[in-house]
């Protein structure tokens, strides 16, 4: 039996990209060349690894070399990568997970300054909640994942983000330097539970209230235009403060939390080298900007 690497990598991109024609774009190769990579693994395993439908899914055997595939790749790149560093010419693909609020408003910020800094690393974004942006980081899906508050360990803090009030500027204390959310109590609230519902909570036990929201929204721009229409008023990080519409005003809340936007690798493997490269890049950015905003 002879697996070798490109079968494998044909084999995930049919995976994550969700059938045949996105691999073969997201591979840069025909999409003939790609089924046939994926054939030649199945006939190598004399059973089949995908459902040819729409979107293509693995069978019970490709769920099971789906995580080992990912780790023979994983671990290729990283020994490509190691090479590469060696003669300074780090580049390559990272996947990197984030939260829609975090993908939509520091995450392009990221992007330029990498994009100048390190041309010849490519970077590509995987936005799903919290939950999701974990398990992908475990599993292999993503390379890299900007965390809200993990646990101890290797990472670069990209932000302190700060929860604030989002009211519509007609709202009676949209003029207010600051809002103390014991004041909203009578408007209906709206909360989206893509991760931020568990602080939302502790706002609203610090201040002594009943958290019993009115709406539940997932999608985050469906939150910002029931806001807009006035349906009720909703709680955002400040990270969010670049999607606010010039109709809405996002203020300063109490009682104050924050959470933690932290960018790092795998806890059970090796990080790529490239991921290590976009940390020390961002990483030295933060350190100027700082610095710079303390002038």
């Amino acid at each position: 039996m002879t697996v070798n690497l490109p079968q494998l990598r044909a084999f995930l991109a049919v995976v994550d990209a969700g059938g045949f024609s996105a691999a073969a774009a997201e591979l840069g190769m025909s999409q003939s060349a790609v089924s046939h990579a994926v054939a030649s693994l199945e006939r190598e395993l004399s059973a089949p690894l995908l459902v040819r439908a729409t979107p293509a899914r693995t069978t019970a055997l490709g769920e099971r070399v789906l995580p080992h595939a990912r780790l023979a790749v994983s671990a290729a790149r990283s020994v490509e990568q190691i090479a590469a560093s060696a003669t300074e010419t780090m580049s390559g693909i990272i996947r990197l997970a984030a939260t829609p609020t975090v993908c939509q408003g520091l995450v392009p910020r990221l992007l330029r300054h990498w994009r100048e800094d390190q041309p010849r690393i490519t970077v590509r974004v995987f936005e799903g909640d919290s939950a999701e942006a974990t398990t992908w980081l475990d599993d292999g899906t993503a390379d890299a994942a900007i965390l809200i508050d993990p646990e101890p360990g290797p990472g670069i803090q990209l932000a302190v983000d700060g929860y604030r009030a989002l009211l519509p500027r007609d709202h009676p204390l949209a003029g207010e330097p600051a809002v103390d959310i014991r004041d909203l109590e009578d408007d209906q609230f709206l909360i989206s539970p893509n991760g931020c519902e568990a602080r939302v909570r502790t706002i609203h036990k610090l201040a002594g209230l009943r958290f019993d929201p009115t709406h539940r929204v997932r999608d985050l721009a469906t939150l910002i235009s029931m806001v807009q229409a006035g349906i009720g008023v909703t709680i955002l990080s400040e990270v969010s403060r670049t999607l606010v519409p010039p109709d809405l005003v996002l203020l300063p809340l109490t009682p104050e939390t924050s959470r933690r936007l932290v960018l790092t690798g795998p806890q059970a493997r090796p990080w790529h080298p490239a991921l290590r490269t976009l940390a020390e890049s961002a990483a030295n950015h933060l350190a100027r900007t700082t610095s710079q905003s303390n002038v």
